[in-house]
């Protein structure tokens, strides 16, 4: 009995299922959700709470990309993959990447309207963001990483004789949404948007300060619609605002690619996080009435028995994983395939190696080019010259093999030292820019602190003129008048006063001084013109 354990892997929690397949008969014996901060320690708790130790796993890429190109479908098998290379390399180079460190794989589709054109849906990963993946899950036996849009229609099992031909959407709503177009069971298309259940468990993590509870909310959360459901209480009301923009962009989407289709859509199949959210099917239904929603259930699954089908829809993207890990669908899209002892290796050294074969080599040999049998220790001899040259030729063909290997590896590890070059110093620019800000930053924000000084100073010294003249008024004596009061700068105020007496003049200067109405109070001698004497004081105020 063959077993697979899929993992859908996003940032903050997994997906997991455990299939078992004998013949026909495919089980889910294991499955859940767990949400986590570490991947490595996650993976493990479930690979030993399903005890899945010994058995392969499949897992997700996470930021593969897709392109969809046509060739003629009359190359060879050997000019086929040349082309579609050829065709990558140019895209690749209209928007400026280095196509040595991506890993691609591709399907071929056959075209309706031009039998003499092939469509290619070509899916490239990052090698860096897939290593990262695989060295959290180093310890594990990784047999499968695939793109999740082109599993999911494992679920619908159109890969058996038995399905009906059918065009249909899988729309999946998980931390992106994807659309997987089949036309005639057959994968046509693949649309990637940028609205997902990131979006709005983003949104209800930050009210909640949990992403489990946040999770939980959408599970628990019913959509308003016209039929007449009702919401549950005021709270979710306030979860729908989060929720609805998102689902509204993707049904959005949906109708877009529905019209964009030369081919009429008959069923939209919804799944993953968003298909959780009660009536989100119905939702769907009101907004594409031509066409039949529902929630996608695995084909194999038709007793439940205690477990609600829900349970199993909840965890769609792992099962579907798992399926491929199995070796339902497309195996093409393996982005962990490994090479064959055998690839590359010339055809003449592919030989039988077993353990008769040196026998073998020698039945046909009885008789020398007289017609004399050989004797015992010539064939003794011969046998061990050709046991020399077979282990020659089994020698030279694992140093052929290991030689492309380490080439192969050498190649590709220059590339991704390049890469990964090329990106330091990107960020050393970024990292440049951002000092660069940061002092332009820090010179506005000086600038604008000494304009903040400026103003106290200004609102201070607006208040404390129209105060120091009220205290004058009490203390300047009859016969003495002030000709001019100005702040020349600062604290520091300049009062010209006038009189006929220098006693009088005399006691006005005191009363300043002892009353604390300036500070350092200082004045001149005094001028007489006439009968009138003009002094100046000075001081600060305090």
């Amino acid at each position: 009995m063959a077993k697979c354990l899929g993992l859908y892997i996003e940032d903050n929690l997994i997906k997991y299922a455990k299939i078992s397949k004998e013949h026909d008969d495919i089980k889910v014996e294991a499955f859940g959700i767990e949400f986590y901060e570490k991947l490595d320690k996650a993976v493990d708790k479930i690979v030993e709470e399903t005890y899945s130790q010994k058995i392969p796993i499949s897992i997700n890429l996470n930021s593969e990309n897709y392109n969809f190109f046509r060739v003629f479908s009359l190359l060879s098998k050997n000019d086929l993959p040349k082309a579609i290379k050829t065709e990558f390399e140019t895209y690749c180079e209209e928007n400026g990447y280095n196509p040595n460190v991506f890993e691609t794989r591709y399907a071929l589709i056959s075209e309706k309207d031009a039998e003499d054109k092939l469509k290619v849906i070509h899916v490239s990963e990052n090698k860096i963001e897939m290593n990262k993946t695989t060295q959290q899950l180093n310890g594990h036996k990784i047999s499968t990483i695939a793109p999740v849009p082109l599993a999911l229609p494992n679920l619908l099992g159109i890969t058996t004789d038995t399905v009906e031909k059918e065009n249909a959407i899988i729309v999946n709503i998980e931390k992106n949404t994807t659309l997987t177009t089949i036309i005639d069971s057959n994968v046509q298309d693949i649309t990637v948007l940028e609205e997902g259940s990131a979006d709005f468990l983003n949104k209800l993590n930050i009210k909640e300060n949990s992403y489990s509870k946040a999770y939980e909310i959408c599970k628990n959360t019913t959509i308003y619609t016209s039929a007449g459901m009702e919401l549950q209480n005021a709270d979710d009301q306030g979860y729908l605002e989060d929720i609805m923009p998102t689902l509204f962009e993707v049904v959005s989407r949906i109708k877009k690619v529905m019209n964009e289709s030369t081919e009429k859509i008959q069923k939209i199949y919804v799944t993953g996080t968003g298909a959780m959210i009660n009536n989100v099917d119905i939702y769907f239904q009101e907004y594409l009435d031509e066409v039949e929603c529902e929630v996608l259930r695995p084909y194999f699954i038709q007793t439940t028995g205690d477990v609600s089908i829900r349970d199993y829809q909840e965890v769609n993207t792992a099962i579907s994983l798992a399926l491929l890990g199995l070796g339902e669908g497309m195996s093409s899209m393996n982005f962990k395939g490994r090479t064959s002892m055998s690839e590359g290796m010339p055809d003449w050294l592919k030989m039988d190696i077993g353990s008769g074969a040196i026998t073998n080599a020698l039945d046909g040999i009885k008789e020398n080019d007289l017609g004399e049998p050989y004797s015992k220790s010539e064939l003794i001899l011969m046998r061990v010259a050709i046991g020399l040259f077979l282990l020659f030729a089994i020698y030279s063909a694992f140093s052929m093999i290991l030689n492309s290997q380490i080439t192969k590896k050498t190649r590709e590890a220059s590339d991704l030292q390049s890469e990964i070059t090329t990106e330091i110093a990107l960020a050393k620019v970024d990292n440049e820019k951002i000092l660069s800000r940061a002092n332009d930053y820090s010179k506005l924000v000086e600038e604008i602190n000494d304009q903040n000084e400026k103003i106290e100073d200004r609102n201070r010294t607006r208040n404390e003129i129209p105060d120091l003249l009220n205290q004058l008024m009490y203390v300047i004596p009859e016969g003495v008048r002030m000709s001019k009061i100005s702040n020349t700068e600062g604290n520091h105020i300049v009062i010209d006063a006038q009189g006929i007496k220098y006693e009088q003049l005399g006691y006005f200067k005191a009363k300043i001084k002892s009353e604390g109405i300036l500070n350092n109070v200082t004045s001149t001698g005094g001028d007489k013109e006439q009968d009138i004497i003009t002094i100046r004081i000075e001081g600060d105020l305090p």
